[in-house]
């Protein structure tokens, strides 16, 4: 069975000028003979219209657009790296070749990502947290104590409340919370709608 990810491309819309793409993947199926496509759709999250109370919420919002575009591929690869590191240091034999090898990556991970964190805002790094939050459900202050241990977690969290970043913070993206926004747009985001 073959297997791939389609994204076909339509007329352009009329209204907007753009080609709108439908995303999904495909397979083909072979019965007694007979070969048939079989296209599965990606889901779709269709949220109502924005409407701005005025020009500086409207402002916000597309900042908060950046921002999250940002942020929102650092979040999945460090969801990603965090996933590969754990599954690697369970096949250590040893506690000690555990926090030697955390170490090593620590700082090379410290390395190679710090150029870019550096010119991270203070928005985008608290929205960096929240976002490795909506990837891993754990807080970035209990993914550090899980793989470095509550002393060195402890002062990831006072050096980032110094630049006015919580890595124990929530994120909470019910309807009538902060972070429903942010939820909304990492959504369009990940759609291929923004």
């Amino acid at each position: 069975m073959e297997e791939a990810e389609v994204a076909a491309a339509t007329p352009e819309d009329p209204g907007t000028g753009r080609q709108p793409v439908f995303r999904g993947r495909y397979h083909t199926v072979t019965e007694e003979g007979d070969t048939v496509l079989m296209i599965v759709f990606n889901e779709i999250t269709v949220f109502p219209k924005l409407k701005f109370k005025n020009k500086k919420e409207e402002d916000f919002y597309w900042k908060t657009v950046r921002d999250v575009k940002k942020a929102l591929p650092y979040a999945k690869l460090i969801c990603e790296t965090l996933l590969e590191t754990y599954e690697y240091i369970e096949t250590f034999p040893t506690q000690e070749e555990r926090e030697r090898y955390l170490k090593e990556m620590e700082g090379a991970v410290f390395n190679q990502y710090k150029p870019v964190l550096k010119r991270f805002t203070r928005n985008q790094a608290r929205i960096l947290v929240k976002l490795i939050q909506r990837e891993t459900n754990q807080s970035g202050y209990d993914i550090l104590k899980a793989f470095l241990g509550s002393f060195r977690a402890t002062f990831w969290q006072g050096f980032g409340k110094l630049f006015g970043v919580n890595l124990k913070g929530t994120y909470n993206p019910s309807k009538d919370s902060k972070d429903a926004i942010i939820e909304r747009i990492c959504v369009a985001v990940e759609q291929g709608t923004i």
